[in-house]
């Protein structure tokens, strides 16, 4: 698997939902197709939340993984 280039890290760790996904909404609707936007959360719900947002928008979910004690999440702007 090819190393996926980070355009932009989101660092919302200490902050509680719905901020991190709000964050991360912002970020991408100021951004361009192709853009790839890493999620640092230690809210434990945006584990769930932002896979869902990012289908349900249709963006893609390049990764989603815990490390340590908050969650790394990896999207793709699709549109």
């Amino acid at each position: 698997m090819s190393e996926v280039q980070i355009t932009k890290t989101i660092d919302a760790r200490g902050a509680f939902c719905p901020g991190p996904l709000m964050e991360l909404v912002k970020t991408i609707k100021r951004g361009n197709v192709g853009e790839v936007y890493e999620l640092l959360s230690s809210d434990s719900g945006s584990a769930k939340d932002v896979p869902e947002w990012v289908n349900k928008m249709g963006h893609a979910l390049v990764d989603s993984k815990q490390d340590g004690d908050f969650w790394r999440i990896t999207v793709k702007k699709m549109k």
